[in-house]
């Protein structure tokens, strides 16, 4: 039960944060954040959706938030720290949504989680937020540890600040208003000759499969889809009823290129950026 000290009446406490971050496990640093939060409510529970963020990759970042947060119950605070700039004069920020709330570094993490980006297409630079938004910079040292370190704001600056939101404090109290946050572009599917569609790999998950740009609803059963100098012909349904090289939809509805029990990735030689071509009723 959360102390009663801790609560702002008319501003119900929470109890469910996440966490996104590139810090790995075989450090302590996602401990001693958690141990900060708990400090601060005892009551939390955790969710760590991952860790494994490769280094200060704010754009894998941002995918894997965009992709995962609409799963979890309304009200639930997500921390998610991929921070290259920390130090810096980037922002930290607050963003207040209809469902859910995010706490970090306002450096492209939180531009995607508006709506799915292969359907919103977000430029790069201040994104304005939606109706029903809300953000925060976060601004007030009563809120953080006493001590900032220029290294290490997940523990000093985010994770007071996402336990405190946790326990009632209201998202005004952390910050001052701002009208927009920090996006990342998001790659649009392209013409090509052909007549073709040109995409990319945007993400590659722990299996190796190739995940694109290119939504499903631009992608018919039947198209070829060349990538890393392979044509693969039609689409597989799942992954056990391809032998080979596969595409297919996933889980976010975006076009993918894997290998059943192996490794597309590591195959073709392909990562995030690796060019894929869609071309409809055949090759050229």
């Amino acid at each position: 039960m959360a102390p009663e000290q801790a609560t702002n009446p008319g501003y119900p406490p929470r109890d469910l944060v996440t966490l996104i971050t590139d810090f790995g496990t075989g450090d302590p640093y996602v401990g001693v954040m958690k141990g900060v939060m708990l400090s601060v409510a005892p009551w939390l529970r955790f969710v760590d959706i991952t860790h494994e963020v490769g280094p200060q990759n704010v754009r894998e970042g941002a995918f894997v938030l965009a992709t995962s947060w609409r799963y979890f119950p309304p009200g639930t605070v997500h921390l998610a720290v991929v921070d290259p700039g920390v130090g810096t004069e980037r922002r930290p920020i607050l963003l207040a949504g209809p469902e859910a709330f995010f706490v970090g570094p306002d450096n492209g993490l939180f531009g995607w989680v508006f709506g799915p980006p292969w359907e919103d297409h977000p430029e790069a630079g201040p994104r304005p937020l939606p109706e029903g938004w809300r953000a925060f910079v976060l601004n007030q040292p009563r809120f953080w540890r006493p001590d900032i370190s220029r290294t290490f704001h997940g523990r000093d600056i985010f994770g007071p600040a996402a336990a405190h939101l946790a326990a009632g404090v209201r998202p005004e109290e952390l910050g001052t208003p701002v009208g927009a946050v920090t996006a990342l572009a998001w790659p649009r599917p392209i013409p090509a000759p052909g007549p073709a569609l040109r995409g990319e790999v945007v993400y590659v998950d722990r299996f190796g499969n190739l995940v694109t740009n290119i939504p499903a609803k631009l992608v018919s059963p039947s198209a070829w889809v060349e990538v890393a100098g392979r044509t693969i012909r039609g689409l597989s349904r799942t992954y056990a009823e391809a032998k080979e090289l596969a595409t297919l939809v996933n889980s976010f509805g975006l076009l993918e290129v894997a290998v059943p029990g192996g490794n597309a990735a590591a195959a073709l030689k392909a990562g995030p950026g690796t060019p894929v071509i869609v071309r409809e009723g055949g090759g050229p």
